[in-house]
């Protein structure tokens, strides 16, 4: 099977609460906080498509789009 590769990182910022949960398991810390309290992808490059944060976050707030 080949390995996923990353379209994009799919946030809604209006279902995030800040908790960083998703970038507590992010292997590759991809993910940060922004000025606001809301996740963002701060280094799509170094995302393996692991799925972690997507699958911890409680508000189901982020998605990865894989090819």
């Amino acid at each position: 099977m080949a390995k996923a590769k990353l379209k994009e990182h799919l946030i809604n910022r209006e279902w995030c609460k800040g908790c960083s949960i998703c970038i507590q398991f992010c292997p590759k810390r991809v993910l940060e906080l922004d000025s606001e309290d809301k996740v963002v992808a701060a280094r799509p490059t170094d995302c393996i498509c692991c799925l972690l944060c997507e699958h911890r976050c409680p508000d189901l707030a982020i998605e990865v789009d894989t090819e």
